[in-house]
């Protein structure tokens, strides 16, 4: 067995052993011994629909074993259960979230979440109970992909794909939403993850968890999916103008994690806040018809994006602060999935791989990885189990690299990055 592939056992043996059973039904901690809050024990972020994909996973790999079944069967059952009662409508958390780890298992009850988001939605958003005062005002709304209508638009695309009743028309009140929320700029259009209405920050994160890159991405896959060239022609005007924000020396791309904030370290390389996360922008634009942006092939600023990843340092940990992270949403783990994704800079997505190897940590019948946030007195954190911030997002990552190691080059195709 290799390297990645062994360690990728080990630590899915550690998350296995981590998962816990009540009345509620299946659900696992933040960290050994901790716990998660009820409202995101559903979610694929760090609740248990987050190991629906490393099932997913696991099963280009090898056959599930008796005991995966049995997980996986106990995950439908948590969220399909949650559906009629949840009034989260986030990518990571809520019934986005449901849409993606129900399909991921080929699992009914999809349908279900549309329309539990058709029957919340507003003229103009999704109600968010996680904003408030003074940062932001009552009846604020996010229009980003992590908590927002695009991640809502995402979501009505991959239910379209999957032929769920009810999708296009979520995909209507979404795309609408999102339309009427277009901001001018000088060199196109833009996106806030807050309406400026609804907050007093005077700045917005660009990039495609919580900003333009992703709602393009979104408008891009919207509208190539249910033929609407208005959606497309926002998707290219939202790019535009993230171009004239990005920093493109040395032939890179990256774009500041907040504007017009300049702090000393401005700039991150992962999925959230980075060129990893924004690279995917440009071949949803591909996928939708658009070859160009700014004067030049999208496929041009698609490698500026990697050629960026590649030479910023990482995952050396140059100094405290800078990638202290092997996970998924800010890490190594997000990093080197979506270059095996992509399918170029393997071989440096194969050394990010054995590097989350060599930073792997015993733990009982298996392993673990412990990040750092160098603020606190105590820097070396818990580690964590679940998709985005643990040991099962780096299982599935280390699956991944086997196959390739193998010469197997199919990727699981999800919500976030099927078109990549």
């Amino acid at each position: 067995m290799g390297t990645c592939r062994g360690t990728a056992e080990d630590a899915w043996r550690w998350v296995l052993d981590q998962v816990c059973h009540d009345d509620s039904g299946v659900w696992i901690p933040q960290f050994p011994g901790g716990e998660l809050g009820v409202r995101y024990r559903e979610g694929m972020y760090a609740g248990v629909g987050g190991l629906a994909h490393v099932l997913a996973e696991i099963r280009l790999s090898r056959e599930w074993t008796a005991r995966e079944q049995e997980l996986a069967d106990a995950v439908v059952a948590r969220v399909q259960g949650s559906i009629g009662v949840t009034t989260d409508a986030t990518f990571f958390n809520g019934l986005v979230s449901a849409i993606s780890v129900l399909t991921a298992l080929g699992a009914p009850g999809a349908g279900t979440a549309v329309t539990r988001l058709l029957e919340l939605s507003t003229p103009d958003g999704w109600p968010q109970e996680f904003l408030e005062p003074p940062r932001y005002l009552p009846g604020a709304r996010v229009h980003d992909v992590a908590v927002g209508t695009a991640g809502v638009l995402l979501g009505a695309v991959w239910a379209h794909r999957h032929d769920v009743e009810g999708a296009d028309e979520l995909a209507r009140t979404a795309a609408g939403v999102l339309l009427a929320e277009r901001e001018q700029a000088e060199s196109g259009a833009n996106w806030r993850w807050v309406p400026e209405r609804f907050t007093t920050n005077d700045w917005h994160s660009p990039n495609f968890s919580h900003g333009v890159a992703g709602v393009a991405a979104a408008f891009a896959l919207a509208g190539a999916e249910f033929g609407r060239p208005d959606l497309v022609e926002a998707a290219a005007e939202g790019a535009e103008h993230l171009v004239a924000l990005a920093d493109t020396g040395d032939g890179g791309f990256r774009v500041r994690r907040r504007v017009p904030v300049v702090d000393p370290d401005p700039f991150s390389y992962g999925w959230c806040h980075g060129p990893t996360g924004t690279s995917l922008l440009w071949p949803a634009l591909r996928h939708a018809g658009i070859t160009e942006v700014a004067g030049a092939d999208v496929a041009e600023w698609h490698r500026r994006c990697l050629h960026s990843v590649r030479v910023s340092g990482l995952p050396e940990r140059k100094y405290p602060g800078f990638w202290d992270n092997d996970g998924r949403c800010c890490g190594t783990a997000g990093v080197g999935d979506v270059l095996l994704d992509a399918g170029q800079h393997t071989d440096f997505a194969l050394h990010l791989a054995d590097v989350v190897v060599e930073r792997a940590i015993p733990d009982g019948s298996g392993v673990c990885w412990r990040f750092i946030e160098h603020r606190n007195d105590d820097p070396l954190l818990p580690p964590g189990i679940g998709w985005m911030q643990g040991a099962a997002g780096i299982a599935g990552f280390l699956f991944h690299a086997d196959r390739v190691e193998r010469g197997d080059l199919r990727s699981v195709p999800r919500m976030d990055t099927w078109w990549a």
